[in-house]
């Protein structure tokens, strides 16, 4: 059909590449109007809507509820397309880019305006960082394939190639997914328009205390598995959330290189100070607001574990802010929703913050900018009565700390014995960031915050 005009599916979100079908919202023959939501989808960030960019008819749903749809692959055709009563003509015709939609908290797509930019790399690349971590109704002001799905590249990056003159299809991309930058643009001006590579960056060490990130071996393929399906009572197939924790941990454990280090606090006091915190504030008080808060202070101490790693440029990125990210168990299986500033935060708002984020995950409304820009990952097992663990690194970030239950238990202090609070804490580190002996070091300052709880209720800095 000469005046069919496909919806190519837009970037999710920061890093996502693909989206599970939950449900369409129309069907083929249906009428829509511009902004009307035609899917919803899942990736591995949250619960997203799809906005339509166009008013028209649909004449084809390209692909089946449950099924993967790809980024840059088309998702619904129309007919009679037009958009602010424009009509629109040609196959996959880009809409504008002031229909841009950014997800908010809830989840649900917003209309917003994202600003053209245009002329130089620094506008260019002030673009990228705008488009970066939005759910979109148009493809204008996002990541995008080429023509004939050769490259991907942000309309102020192409732009940038059109103003020197560059075919961009011919610019081996550096960026995120093999996307083309307004940096490989320049290299390729500066080498006369011919494709360029980004130069290999040399490995850095650590400030202190931690070793060079080594060069990553190329993976090992193995042959399939045949497996005996016989006597199975249920399948539960690899979709949403749970393929892509498996695709995560699978890639945490072939990448970072993981050592574990266990300790025990003496929480005693702690949870008495927890108990007047919650008689005091009227509030439900438990042990994870201190544990982050003790976190925070000690990682002051040891800034190296706070931190994330760019296996590809071969840098380690210290981090100057805490942005905790928190395992919170869900039905749709393991999300991790991040508390930005969490050493600026006091007791009772840090519980406060915890309590929101995991109850809109558990609603699937949480939105995508609350799950990413961690530097470093709790995890509360102790919640569901476990003890030790050998927690998986949040990856890219460089630890985890795993926090068993608080038990009674028999303790000895001051040469006298005496029945008191124990708790198991567990934390796993990136071998190639830290060595042992800074792990061991980091946990021991954690352990001794939380054994003088005092000091977790003062103002951060003092």
């Amino acid at each position: 059909m000469s005046d069919t005009v496909d919806f190519i599916l837009p970037d999710l979100g920061e890093g996502v590449h693909e989206a599970e079908i939950i449900s369409w919202k129309v069907s083929v023959g249906d009428k829509v109007e511009e902004m009307q939501v035609l899917a919803e989808m899942e990736t591995d960030k949250a619960l997203v809507e799809v906005p339509s960019p166009y008013a028209g008819k649909v004449e084809a749903l390209h692909g089946d509820v449950g099924q993967i749809a790809h980024v840059g692959k088309p998702i619904v055709t129309f007919s009679g397309a037009t958009q602010s009563g424009k009509v629109v003509k040609g196959n996959g015709a880009a809409p504008r880019a002031d229909q841009h939609v950014e997800a908010k908290a809830d989840g649900k797509p917003q209309p917003g305006g994202a600003a053209r930019t245009s002329g130089g790399v620094e506008a260019a690349e002030q673009a990228e960082r705008e488009d970066a971590g939005t759910v979109v109704g148009s493809m204008e002001g996002l990541p995008t394939l080429g023509g004939g799905g050769k490259v991907m590249a942000t309309p102020a990056v192409r732009r940038l190639a059109k103003d020197k003159g560059i075919d961009i299809n011919t610019i081996q991309g550096t960026g995120r997914g093999g996307r083309v930058t307004a940096s490989d643009v320049e290299r390729a001006a500066q080498s006369g328009g011919r494709a360029a590579k980004a130069p290999a960056p040399k490995a850095r060490e650590a400030a202190s205390g931690g070793g060079a990130i080594a060069a990553v071996s190329q993976p090992i393929s193995y042959p399939p598995v045949q497996v005996d399906a016989s006597g199975t009572a249920q399948t539960i197939p690899f979709t949403g959330i749970r393929r892509k924790i498996a695709e995560s941990l699978d890639r945490s454990v072939k990448t970072a290189v993981h050592f574990t280090v266990m300790d025990a606090a003496d929480v005693t006091a702690l949870d008495r100070v927890r108990r007047q915190q919650a008689h005091a504030s009227g509030e439900k008080v438990s042990f994870l607001p201190f544990i982050i808060q003790a976190m925070c202070r000690a990682l002051k101490q040891f800034p190296q574990l706070n931190a994330i790693v760019d296996d590809e440029k071969r840098e380690i990125y210290i981090k100057g802010v805490i942005n905790m990210g928190v395992a919170v168990d869900t039905d749709h299986g393991l999300m991790v929703p991040v508390i930005p500033g969490a050493d600026r935060m006091g007791i009772l708002p840090l519980g406060r913050a915890i309590n929101d984020l995991a109850s809109k995950c558990k609603s699937r409304t949480i939105g995508l900018d609350q799950l990413k820009g961690g530097t470093i990952t709790i995890s509360n097992v102790g919640s569901y009565g476990g003890a030790f663990a050998t927690p998986i690194i949040n990856y890219p970030e460089v630890a985890i700390l795993a926090a068993g239950r608080a038990r009674e238990a028999v303790l000895a202090r001051n040469g006298g014995i005496f029945v008191g609070k124990e708790m198991p804490l567990s934390l796993s580190c990136d071998h190639r960031v830290v060595d042992g002996a800074y792990g061991a070091k980091m946990l021991n300052a954690v352990v001794q915050f939380l054994e003088n709880p005092e000091i977790l209720l003062e103002p951060a800095g003092r």
